[in-house]
């Protein structure tokens, strides 16, 4: 009976997916955290333009590795701490020598 039920646990672990975001980097000021910029298109409901529309996720980084700038890959876990739910991934490029955060 409990065979069956780690496989079951272990079918389900595979079927949840991690939700993975990308985004800037803008904020690294606080000791293993950094705040990151995520933007998304959308199309208006009603006049049908693009807008951008854009979220500031806060993020563990436990070695303090990522700089403003950085494009990272951030993923959704269980909470750090009040406001942080998510960790930091990989950094996909770090940012150059004259790169700003806007």
């Amino acid at each position: 009976m409990s065979e069956t039920s780690e496989t079951n646990n272990a079918a389900a672990d595979q079927d949840k997916r991690q939700r993975v975001l990308a985004g800037k980097v803008v904020s690294n000021a606080m000791d293993k955290t950094i705040v990151v910029l995520i933007e998304r298109r959308m199309q208006h409901p009603l006049y049908g333009k693009y807008v951008r529309r854009s979220t500031r996720l806060k993020a563990h980084d436990p070695e303090n590795t990522c700089q403003v700038g950085d494009l990272v890959e951030i993923s959704e876990g269980r909470p750090v701490s009040r406001h942080k739910a998510w960790s930091l991934r990989r950094v996909v490029e770090k940012a150059g020598e004259f790169d700003t955060a806007g």
